[in-house]
């Protein structure tokens, strides 16, 4: 894929995260020159610049000797790598390393292309730099990550290549590339910026997107399976409150039932006048959901096609700016959006579960099974979606109402963009098994009925039952929840023609 930098689209990033390899714009190249060159002709004035000649944070004030400019790069990247926890998910890495690709390329950060190619080269060739999740407060910059990172580049820290963790110095040369000696303002340029932050929140935002629609079609099955009416999805009542999201969410419910032979069969003679909320308020709530994960998306597409380090350099009047790109408040309002939207999926497919395994509500067999009492059926399954949905709920508490100064208060302000935007890929796995949970509790309803449920829903049904066979007496349960999360991760349900957000 075509990498120009400030015009990736989310599809873009999207398929970055999944796979897609990454060339950059040659158009990119002068621009980058142009940078390099601006900063040369600045450090010829022989003034003290931030960034340049200068110590960083608090050191500020403390000028550097001309011919220490390499060491000081070095040495920032080194003393910087001070992540502690869990390696970063290898295809968070992968867009971290594109996200910082296409802001470096914009020219505005002064270094020089050859530094720009190692970074693409690792990308290409699999050279995936081993990072400690845990160490950034989402300002000044994804510090601690991002000097991993660019440890990695001058051969120091480790590397991940075809599968194998290895020293960096032998990742690269195994991949024919030899790690950059950094030039004035280089490792400041690698390390300082969103890039980490941002790639969680985008990784958070991707899966749930895919979750959002897997849960439209979970949902319209257990409205199914429930015998309930679709007549709440009528376009009339949404277009009278104007809400997008509503609208269209309520649009693709109805064509997920239409033609249900279940549906159809309870029109006329059904006693009941109103469905639970669950079952009813599915467009109001998705639709909320679906409203702010696109303004999240919004937020985001802006961040990842930005320049976020400092100082910035201008080549016009040769003057490198510093202020605060770095600060990932954007990012970290962004992800508690996203951790919101996630728990309420979680949250109403819950209670579609719930509803289905209690006879008074749904009218079939108590917890889904031909024969309770002997049978449990689905009353742990359950139990088990309850406590994932409660785990979100804890998690979800907003990152970004807190604050703690660093760098002897000259950071006094912090965002807590990055551990608000990693928390986001755990919390999509719970959700994935809740929906999962769902798609078996609602397959199994739709089993009970004679009737066959719409097109569209039968064949969400047969791509379960190729899997995993109805539950007709007790079996060893979780294979069964393994098997729905396995296909849920392979997208089997996120079509693309249901609403999504890139």
């Amino acid at each position: 894929m075509m990498l120009t930098p400030g015009a990736v689209s989310l599809v873009q990033w999207r398929e970055i995260y999944r796979g897609e390899a990454v060339v950059l714009d040659v158009r990119a190249v002068p621009v980058i020159e142009a940078g390099a060159a601006a900063v040369a002709r600045i450090l010829a004035r022989d003034a003290a610049v931030y960034g340049i000649n200068t110590g960083f944070g608090k050191l500020a004030t403390v000028r550097i000797a001309d011919a220490d400019l390499e060491v000081l790069q070095r040495n920032l990247v080194l003393s910087h790598a001070a992540g502690v926890g869990e390696p970063m998910p290898a295809p968070v890495v992968r867009l971290m390393m594109a996200l910082k690709l296409g802001s470096l390329a914009q020219g505005a950060s002064g270094v020089r292309v050859a530094t720009v190619r190692l970074l693409e080269a690792m990308l290409a060739r699999g050279v995936i730099p081993v990072i400690p999740g845990q160490g950034s407060v989402g300002a000044s910059g994804d510090l601690a990550p991002l000097a991993h990172m660019a440890a990695a580049m001058i051969g120091q820290a480790e590397v991940m290549v075809g599968g194998m963790r290895m020293a960096a110095a032998d990742g690269l040369r195994q991949a024919g590339l030899v790690p950059v000696i950094l030039g004035p303002k280089e490792g400041l340029a690698l390390l300082n910026g969103t890039q980490f932050s941002t790639a969680f929140a985008l990784a958070g935002l991707f899966e749930a997107e895919a979750l959002f629609r897997a849960a439209l079609v979970t949902g319209a099955m257990a409205t199914d399976a429930a015998r309930g009416s679709d007549t709440p999805f009528d376009a009339r009542i949404h277009a009278l409150r104007g809400h997008k999201g509503q609208a269209e969410v309520a649009d693709a419910l109805r064509a997920l039932m239409a033609g249900s032979a279940i549906r159809a069969s309870h029109v006329v003679g059904d006693e009941r006048v109103q469905d639970p909320y669950c079952l009813r308020c599915q467009p109001q709530v998705m639709g909320a959901v679906l409203d702010i994960l696109r303004q999240a998306a919004a937020t985001l597409h802006s961040e990842a096609n930005g320049v976020t380090d400092n100082p910035l350099v201008f080549t016009g009047p040769d003057e490198a700016l510093s202020g605060g790109n770095f600060h990932a408040e954007p990012v970290a309002f962004a992800a508690d959006i996203i951790a919101m939207a996630i728990c309420e999926i979680g949250s109403l497919a819950e209670r579609r579960m719930a509803m289905l395994v209690d006879p008074v509500l749904s009218g079939l067999p108590a917890f889904l099974t031909p024969k309770p009492g002997l049978n449990s059926g689905f009353m742990i399954p359950q139990v088990t979606a309850a406590a994932l949905v409660s785990e979100n709920k804890g998690r979800a508490h907003p990152a970004s109402v807190d604050s703690i100064p660093t760098s002897a208060n000259q950071e006094d302000h912090v965002s807590m963009a990055a551990h608000g935007a990693r928390r986001l890929t755990p919390m999509a796995d719970n959700l994935r098994a809740v929906i999962a949970i769902e798609w078996l509790a609602a397959a199994q309803g739709c089993d009970f009925h004679d009737l066959k449920s719409s097109t569209r829903l039968e064949a969400a049904r047969a791509i379960l039952r190729a899997r995993v066979a109805r539950l007709d007496d007790d079996r060893y349960f979780a294979p069964d929840i393994e098997a729905a999360v396995a296909l849920l991760r392979a997208r089997a349900l996120a079509v693309d023609d249901l609403p999504g957000v890139a």
